[in-house]
């Protein structure tokens, strides 16, 4: 049985957390395996961008890759290197490259559909399929949702309807396919089982071959600073960096005075993924620039006992930068000023010291 000190810690850390309206949501553990495939109308003169590229995601973390150039499906994690035998990547690699096929004929069957004529404007199609499960009291990984959904440059295009098993339409372009698609019963049941069953067997598969790596977890690392603001010079822009944790879902929570910001003041890039398959994400809102109050930026994360609670020191980065600016202009005068001093003095000792040599 828990300790009486320790129960009343956690009781009491609940209790601040509640009033404080910065809840860290008590999730069951959950895992994605996604597939994004994404091409270009036209290929584009630019390093690292194809004109047709696919991977696979699991739990957010790249495990396959496919592009236009090399035409070939490769492990992008070691275990699925090791895992996975030969035969599955050569046909991995075909299905890439009918999809690759499929993606080209077909974002020229929108642009002509659109009436988009201008060959020099590039289209981007794109298609993201998979599914997440949940973990039940029993410790079994079940089905939790299905997504497969489409988008053309940008917008939604078409997506399925697990529950109804039938293509949503949310512009009028796409109802030609959705009808199209619609009308061949087959093919939604097919894309139903393959969501609530064939990808969970994969995922499920995944995760027990790289059940070593996929444990490794990675706390934030959490900044905060301010700088001036750009909207308003009577401002500050308060800042809250939190990089480097994984898994993805994090809490982040600006406050003042122990309460959190309203959304609506907050501006946040969103969780983006780092280089070394961590992520980050920065938030940020304005600030009276003379308001002597008391900020903290409060992150939650799965990794940690407890959360991080970084608070500002009240120091602005570039409010000095103007009066440094004067303050170098005016030492550099000075020292032109002296300069030209020391060169006139020079110059007239020299000139006497040359006449009296003659």
């Amino acid at each position: 049985m828990m300790g009486s000190g320790v129960a009343t810690k956690s009781f009491a850390l609940l209790c601040f957390l509640f009033l404080c309206g910065t809840s860290p949501s008590l999730q069951a553990e959950k895992h994605s395996l996604y597939y994004i495939y994404t091409a270009l109308s036209k290929p584009l003169d630019l390093p690292g961008i194809h004109e047709f590229t696919a991977m696979g995601l699991l739990d957010d973390r790249q495990i396959d890759y496919y592009n236009s150039k090399d035409k070939r499906k490769i492990p992008t994690q070691q275990w699925m290197k090791e895992k996975m035998q030969e035969d599955y990547w050569e046909k991995g690699t075909q299905s890439r490259k009918s999809k690759e096929q499929w993606f080209n004929v077909n974002v020229h069957i929108l642009m002509d559909r659109m009436r988009q004529k201008n060959d020099s404007d590039v289209h981007v199609l794109q298609w993201r399929h998979g599914c997440e499960v949940e973990r039940n009291e029993g410790n079994k990984l079940n089905f939790s949702k299905g997504i497969d959904e489409y988008s053309y440059d940008g917008d939604n295009f078409l997506s399925f309807d697990d529950k109804e098993s039938q293509w949503v339409a949310p512009v009028d372009a796409a109802l030609p396919t959705k009808r199209k698609w619609d009308n061949v019963p087959i093919l939604n049941q097919y894309t139903k089982g393959y969501l609530e069953k064939e990808c969970v067997d994969w995922l499920n598969k995944f995760r027990e071959y790289g059940d070593e790596e996929l444990k490794k977890s990675s706390p934030p690392d959490v900044r905060v600073f301010a700088k001036k603001s750009t909207k308003d010079k009577t401002k500050l822009k308060f800042t809250c960096l939190a990089t480097g944790f994984y898994p993805k879902d994090v809490m982040l929570n600006l406050r003042k005075y122990r309460t959190s910001m309203p959304d609506d003041e907050v501006e946040s890039t969103g969780v983006r993924p780092n280089n070394d398959g961590t992520f980050q994400l920065r938030k940020s809102v304005d600030i009276k620039k003379d308001e002597e109050a008391e900020y903290d930026c409060f992150v939650f994360h799965s990794t940690l006992k407890e959360p991080i609670i970084e608070k500002w020191d009240g120091k602005c980065k570039d409010c000095n930068e103007g009066s440094f600016m004067v303050t170098e202009i005016v030492i550099g005068v000075v020292l032109v000023a002296v300069l030209v001093v020391v060169f006139i003095y020079l110059y007239e000792t020299k000139r006497h010291g040359a006449n009296g040599a003659v």
